[in-house]
Order: structure tokens, then C-alpha cells, then sequence
């Protein structure tokens, strides 16, 4: 029995003691050995996690609090014999359930067509032979070969390796591409990037080649883990939270005030089956039943905007998170910067340009040229498009002839070449700095060169200089070397500093204007890179960004005990070379101090946290962990897409608000009014029917509010839920419309002598109007006529004035026990209308000045 994967540390082990405890050999498993090892360790694939069945999309959206009392109120109306109450709750409840279904079932479907899985072949050495197989069906122990542009399918523990370089970005957040070697790595628990003989599963050969033994497979793989870790439900986010206890506030209400009004009529003598349903009616007409369509429809119209501008909403919930954050945490690469190494500049020691150094740089630089296309790890490519941008090509370089490349060697940092030229031979190095000045002597030109010793001060400041400057530097060196048999890395001594390349991943044309617009939004961005924490900071710089009290590194966190972290998270916001574990717990301490946190990543270290945030986003290009990680995908990596994304959340948040605010202050104010003049009254104010009928026509105009426009200033900083302020905010108006109904109560009972028909005829056409009325008022906070409500609000809202009109002097009117009122008596009412909608004009600016909501 092969032993287990994560018991073994297989970075440590030579050559020989690798082939043993794998039980394989350099000619490979027997096609029967890897038949068996399929069947212990399974197929090499990721399982998809986050997946969703049709039916588990629709119980999600059954699973809501708000649900659960739209039911109850469907119920409660069939008892009271409103059927077409009960008929419309059912009908509101089964089209939001059904739209939500509808956009996350498209939305998952989205998902499946991104999906870039492991589907290809890669060779293996099996039996002594080479072999094309699925990587699917790699086992342990198989022998297989790595090239420039393969994706690595599996852990492979590298045993022979040829100037092997991977772009481990994906992986780690690490920009640059990895020399691999085959030496032990003599650690007891290497992070991803220290694993120096191994290559990742997930991660693609740059340069080079190499091969070795697979040594992890699936989920057993550092890239399976992190998807393994994703397996378990997510946590609930912000607004999940707070929409359930909305929920549960307001049954909690329901019930204190049914039982109340019911305890009171009983006590008075009204019959208990009377006080029971006129008790229970009204807390059907408290309920804000278009609830659910406002948010759907709010948050689906965002979605399907965002969607115009290349983001798939997966979660409808997610649009609404994303307007909620106040911190976005990223990495730089691909998002401040392009993720594109480029050559500023070929430099000579004194800091000017030499044409003859492109030249040393380009045949010192062995990447693969087809036509336009260049193959080879990134700083090969960068080379030959700064060369062909200035005039050079593969015609520039026919004079001289390759003699020997001494391939890159990861102790000695560096790459040369031998070339022939005129009869004469030279050596040209290309390497890390530090590496070409450890083997040189002399500076300057190969031809007239001085002691490095003297020059040693100017070179130190020219590194120094580009280096503060957040660039990367290679330098070249050369000699002119005698003609023999073979050459090794033994010749390059004794070289000449020529020059220096000067490199970087430029920044974002639009990064600065879309931090800006972050800025504005109040967002705060914490930038976490995997990268150098002076190239990551300095990037920072150029853009503006908030670098905070001080860059932090993942070795000062691990030095942080955890009250000391939540401090200095607070005034960092840049952070370098950071792990995954150190992302997350960055995304677990901010919401523990309360922040609503975005997180934008693609990497497989970047899984976790996304799935941790309160809105995690990630890109097409991402790896699948990541998308299925995510809530929101970015068909195009830009922090502008984001912006666009948090005003559509701000929106969606703002006409939510909006909703709730009327229609609990206006329900409140008439359940209040009518639990009170009830007690002192002959007869119910209103019957269950007029009462629910009062419910559903109000409650029409309010189902457009999602549409509705919002004033610059309620988009600038994000809002969260505050149930006690929005309840305050509902008794406060409230009871002012509870003082308005008191004194069309007063007069019509005292001043006209209504009898009941058309005191309840009147009552229900104050209720209705008032309503709608004051929506224009308490939607904005400025004066109304300065805040321009959408043309769809507007229409309904006159529609509905209108209906509850024709609804008491048509023969409906009849059905609902209203009688016809006079002209007089309806100006009564528009008086009144009148005088509580200034109040409350003149009202509310007294309270949003006192109050933010």
C-alpha cells in the first residue's frame, strides 16, 4: 500500500529515497500498478463545490423569515374569508420565488459556461514507454514530463529540470515566474512558494522543461485542498443577516400587538370571534408583503445592468452586499497593475540607453520566435517586444552565431550564452545583480571597461535608484572568451558589467480615476499582495492610494497577537508578501470589527477568503476554485466594474429602505389609530376586508419604488441595516400619521356625524391616499419637488389614486360596504391631505439631521 501523501514530506527526500517510497522508477508504473493506484486514490479532478440542484436554488429562496410571514398572512386572509387577499399574497410570493429562482438558476448556468476544468492529456512514462493519458487518470508515482506552455495537472516532485520556470500567480499571488530546481528543500512546513522542487498543480511552465514523479493527485493536492475547504456552507453575509432579523422583528411585532388589540376588544365586550378577527386583520395590514418583489426586482434590474457591462451575478443577495462595503480588499497584480512584465529600459552602467545592449539582451534571451509569436517565460518575451518596438528582429542578430547556452542555474542566478561574431567569441550573462557583480571585475563597455571597484558607489545608487522606484532589475555582463571544445558555468568570471534591464508590470490606465471613484463611494481599499512589499507600496504611491500608518509584511502579522492584528488593521492598508492564511484571517478580523468586507481575487489561495467575504468577486480568467468561490464574476479584471457594482448595491439598498420606511410607518400609524379608536368607538373602525383591501391598493404604487431614482448624496458612503433605526424612524412617522387619522376620525364623527358606512368610506380613502402621498415626500431628503421620482412611481401611484376612487363610487364600492360621499366630504380629506403632507415635509428634516439612516 502506497503510503499516504501528506505523510511524507517528498520535498525532503533525495533522488533514490523519492523513487522508494513512491514504489516507482524512472521507467514508470506497469499499466496494472496505475490501474490499482486509480482505485485507491480516484480519479485526478477537483470536485465542483458550490454547485447548486435546481431544487436546492428554489429552497433557498423559500428560506427566509419574510417568506414565512407572507405565508402566515395568506393563511390569516383565507380564515378571514379575503380569498382574493389570500390569492394575491400567494401570486406575490410564488413571482418573486420564481424570478429568484429564475436569475440564480441562469446565473449558475453562467458559471458552468466560464468553467475552465482540467480536461487534457499530458505524457507519462509507463512501463518504459512514453504514453498520452487524460490527466485525470494520473496516479501517484507516475513519471511524467514537463514543457514551456504545459499546465502542470497534478504535485510533481521535480528530479530533472532544464531552466524550468513556473508562473505560480494563480497559486500564491507571486507576479514573477519560479526557477525551479531538484535539490531538498529542508523545511518541516514550506509554504507554496518555498516549494522549490515541486511543481503545482495548477500552476504553468513558463520556461523551460523538466520532469518527475507525481507525488499528489485531486483533492490531495495543494490546489484540492483549498478547494476541499470550500466544501462547507458559507457563512451568512450582512445582508442575509439582516433581512432575517427584520424578519423576526417583525413577528415579534405581529404577535405583541395581535394579542394585544385581541386582549383589549375581548375585555371591552366586542365578542371574542370579533376581537379575534379584527385583531388578526390587523396584523395582515402590518405585514409589507411586496417586500420580497421590491428586493428581487431592485436587486434583479442591477443585475441585469451589471451584466450589460460583463459581471455575472451569481447570488442576487451579492449586488446588495457589494453596495454595502466599506473596505475592497485586493491584490495589485491584474488589478492596479496589468500583469504584464514589460521593459522600461536597457541601460548602460551610467544610466543611458546603448543600442548594441538590446542586441546582448535579445541573444542572451532564448525564447522561441514564430512570426509574431513569442514563446518563453515572461522576462524573455518582455525583452524581444522592447527590442522589436525599437526596430529590432531576428535579422538584427544574423552576424553573430550561437555557440552554447549555459542554461540558468538556481544557485547561481543567472543565464549565459556563447556567441561567435567576426571570428571572435564572447560570453554574455544575464542575471539577478546581485549575481552579475559577484562574477564580474571591471564596468562599462567590453571594450574599454574600468575597475568595478571604482564604480562600485555609482552602481550601488543606480540599483538603489530603480529599486525605490518599485522596478526589477536584470543586469548583463559579458567578456570576449577563447575558442574550445565546451564551456560551463566555470567561465563566467572575470566579466564586464555592460548594462542593466530595467523591468516592471505597469500600472492600469484607469487605475487612478477608479481608486477615485472608490474614494468617493467611501471605500476603503486594503491592497493584499503576495508580491514585494517595497515594489507593492511603491505602486501604491503612484496611484494614490492610502498606504496608512505603515506597509505590513505576512512576517509582521505572524508576530501579531490577535487584539494587536484588529489594531493595525484598522491603520494599514497595504500589505505585503502575504500567505493565504494571512488573507483570510485579514477578511475575518475586519467583519469582526464590524466592516462589510469585498474581496477581489482569481488565485487558488484567494478561494477561502472570497467564500469568507461578504461579497467575494473574481474573474473569468480565475481559476474555477476561485469563480465557484465567488458570488460575483468579472468577465474583465477592473476595479471600475466593481464601483459600477456598488452603486447598482447602493440602489438596490436605498429603494429597499425606502419601502420599509413607508410602509411600516404608514402600516404602524393606522394599526395604532385603529387599535385605539376601536376601544372607544361603537362599532370596528374598519372591517377585515376594507382593512386588507386598505393594505393591498396602498401597497401597489410601493411595488415601483424599486425603480426609483436616488439623490447623488444617498449613493456617496454605504449604508447598513439598522432595524432599531428603522423602527424608530416607523414610530416617529407613524405616529404622526396616527395625529392625522385621529383628527379625520374627529372630524368626521364630530364635525360631519358620519355614520359608519361613511366613516369607514372616508377612513379608507384617507389611509390609502396618505400613503402614497407621503411616499414623494419621505423618499427623498430634500424638499420633494428637488428629488425627480421615477416616471414608473409616478404613474402607478396616480393609477391607484385614481382606482380607490372608482373602487368607493362604483358598484365595487357596494361590495365592500363603502357608500358614495359627497364632492365637500372629499375636499375634507384632500385638505387634510394637504396639511400632513407639509407637516411631514417640514418634519423630516428635523429627523434626518438628527438621525442617519
Amino acid at each position: 500500500m502506497l503510503p499516504e501523501t501528506k505523510e511524507i514530506s517528498y520535498w525532503k527526500l533525495q533522488k533514490e529515497e523519492l523513487l522508494k517510497q513512491l514504489d516507482s522508477s524512472l521507467s514508470g508504473l506497469d499499466e496494472a500498478e496505475a490501474i490499482r493506484r486509480l482505485k485507491e486514490f480516484g480519479l485526478n479532478t477537483i470536485p465542483r463545490t458550490g454547485h447548486k440542484t435546481a431544487f436546492s436554488i428554489l429552497a433557498s429562496q423559500l428560506k427566509n423569515p419574510l417568506v414565512y410571514v407572507l405565508v402566515f398572512a395568506s393563511i390569516l386572509a383565507a380564515f378571514l374569508g379575503d380569498f382574493t387577499e389570500a390569492i394575491i399574497i400567494i401570486a406575490i410570493m410564488a413571482a418573486n420565488t420564481g424570478l429568484g429562482f429564475y436569475l440564480e438558476y441562469r446565473a449558475d448556468k453562467a458559471v458552468d459556461e466560464l468553467r475552465k476544468y482540467l480536461s487534457y492529456s499530458t505524457i507519462v512514462i509507463r512501463g518504459g514507454k512514453k504514453l498520452s493519458i487524460d490527466v485525470s487518470k494520473l496516479v501517484p508515482g507516475d513519471f511524467i514530463y514537463l514543457t514551456i506552455g504545459d499546465a502542470v495537472p497534478a504535485d510533481i516532485r521535480l528530479l530533472d529540470v532544464d531552466d524550468l520556470q513556473t508562473d505560480e500567480s494563480i497559486l500564491t499571488g507571486e507576479s514573477a515566474s519560479i526557477s525551479k530546481n531538484t535539490a531538498p528543500v529542508e523545511l518541516d512546513e514550506p509554504l507554496p512558494h518555498q516549494l522549490s522542487n515541486i511543481a503545482l498543480m495548477g500552476s504553468t511552465v513558463s520556461n523551460g522543461s523538466g520532469n518527475g514523479l507525481v507525488v499528489a493527485t485531486g483533492t490531495r493536492t495543494y490546489f484540492g485542498r483549498v478547494a476541499s475547504s470550500l466544501s462547507a456552507s458559507p457563512p451568512m453575509t450582512t445582508f442575509q443577516k439582516s433581512l432575517a432579523s427584520f424578519g423576526n422583528f417583525l413577528i415579534k411585532l405581529i404577535i405583541i400587538l395581535t394579542v394585544f388589540i385581541f386582549i383589549v376588544n375581548s375585555i371591552l365586550g366586542r365578542g371574542i370571534l370579533e376581537s379575534l378577527i379584527f385583531s388578526l386583520a390587523l396584523a395582515v395590514g402590518i405585514i409589507p408583503e411586496a417586500l420580497p418583489v421590491v428586493i428581487t426586482v431592485g436587486l434583479s434590474n442591477g443585475a441585469l445592468r451589471l451584466s450589460r457591462k460583463k459581471v455575472v451575478v451569481k447570488k442576487l443577495e451579492a449586488i446588495e452586499d457589494m453596495g454595502n462595503i466599506d473596505i475592497l480588499c485586493t491584490d495589485k497584480t491584474g488589478t492596479l497593475t496589468q500583469n504584464e512584465i514589460k521593459v522600461q529600459g536597457i541601460l548602460d552602467p551610467d544610466g543611458n540607453t546603448d543600442p548594441d545592449l538590446v542586441k546582448y539582451a535579445l541573444l542572451c534571451s532564448p525564447a522561441v520566435v514564430e512570426g509574431d509569436r513569442i514563446l518563453g517565460n515572461p522576462i524573455d518575451v518582455a525583452i524581444w517586444n522592447y527590442a522589436r518596438s525599437r526596430g529590432f528582429d531576428e535579422a538584427s542578430l544574423s552576424s553573430f552565431k550561437h555557440v552554447k547556452e549555459i542554461s540558468f542555474g538556481f544557485n547561481r542566478r543567472r543565464v549565459s550564452v556563447v556567441l561567435e561574431a567576426g571570428g571572435r567569441r564572447f560570453l554574455i550573462s544575464k542575471g539577478a545583480p546581485e549575481s552579475i557583480l559577484n562574477a564580474s571585475t571591471t564596468v562599462g563597455k567590453m571594450t574599454e571597461a574600468r575597475p568595478l571597484t571604482r564604480a562600485n558607489l555609482d552602481i550601488s545608487q543606480l540599483l538603489d535608484k530603480y529599486r525605490q522606484a518599485g522596478t526589477r532589475l536584470i543586469a548583463l555582463a559579458g567578456k570576449e572568451i577563447e575558442h574550445k571544445q565546451d564551456y560551463s558555468p566555470e567561465d563566467e568570471k572575470d566579466l564586464t558589467l555592460i548594462g542593466l534591464i530595467v523591468l516592471s508590470d505597469p500600472i492600469k490606465e484607469d487605475a487612478s480615476s477608479t481608486i477615485g471613484q472608490l474614494e468617493s463611494l467611501e471605500i476603503k481599499l486594503k491592497i493584499l499582495s503576495g508580491d514585494d512589499q517595497v515594489v507593492t507600496a511603491d505602486v501604491c504611491r503612484k496611484l494614490g492610494v492610502d498606504i496608512g500608518e505603515k506597509v505590513l509584511t505576512g512576517m509582521d502579522m505572524e508576530k501579531m497577537q490577535e487584539s494587536e492584528l484588529s489594531n493595525a488593521l484598522e491603520k494599514s492598508n497595504v500589505f505585503g508578501r502575504v500567505t493565504p492564511d494571512q488573507k483570510y484571517a485579514i477578511i475575518s478580523t475586519l467583519k469582526k470589527n464590524g466592516h462589510t468586507v469585498g474581496f477581489l481575487g482569481d488565485g487558488v489561495n484567494d478561494a477561502p477568503a472570497l467564500k469568507l467575504a461578504d461579497a467575494g468577486i473574481s474573474v473569468e480568467s480565475g481559476v474555477q476554485v476561485a469563480k465557484e468561490a465567488a458570488s460575483i464574476i468579472l468577465l474583465e479584471k477592473s476595479l471600475g466594474v466593481i464601483s459600477d457594482g456598488v452603486v447598482e448595491g447602493r440602489k438596490a439598498f436605498g429603494n429597499m429602505v425606502k419601502y420599509i420606511m413607508n410602509t411600516t410607518s404608514a402600516n404602524l400609524g393606522n394599526m395604532f389609530t385603529l387599535a385605539i379608536v376601536s376601544l372607544v368607538l361603537p362599532f370596528i373602525p374598519l372591517l377585515p376586508s376594507q382593512i386588507l383591501l386598505t393594505n393591498l391598493v396602498s401597497d401597489v404604487p410601493l411595488l415601483a419604488i424599486s425603480t426609483d431614482s436616488l439623490d447623488p448624496e444617498s449613493l456617496r458612503s454605504p449604508k447598513k441595516w439598522d432595524i432599531w433605526k428603522i423602527a424608530k424612524f416607523a414610530l416617529f412617522f407613524g405616529l404622526i400619521s396616527s395625529i392625522f387619522d385621529l383628527v379625520t376620525i374627529f372630524s368626521l364623527v364630530y364635525i360631519l356625524q358620519a355614520g359608519q358606512e361613511l366613516f369607514r368610506t372616508g377612513w379608507f380613502i384617507e389611509s390609502v391616499l396618505s400613503e402614497i402621498l407621503i411616499t414623494f415626500s419621505i423618499r427623498t431628503r430634500r424638499r420633494f419637488y428637488e428629488s425627480k421620482p421615477s416616471s414608473l412611481l409616478l404613474v402607478t401611484s396616480g393609477f391607484m389614486i385614481l382606482a380607490t376612487l372608482a373602487i368607493v363610487y362604483s358598484p365595487l364600492g357596494s361590495f365592500f360596504e363603502f357608500v358614495q360621499p359627497p364632492l365637500w366630504f372629499l375636499g375634507l380629506i384632500f385638505g387634510i391631505l394637504i396639511v400632513y403632507f407639509l407637516m411631514v415635509e417640514v418634519v423630516k428634516h428635523i429627523y434626518f439631521n438628527r438621525n442617519k439612516i
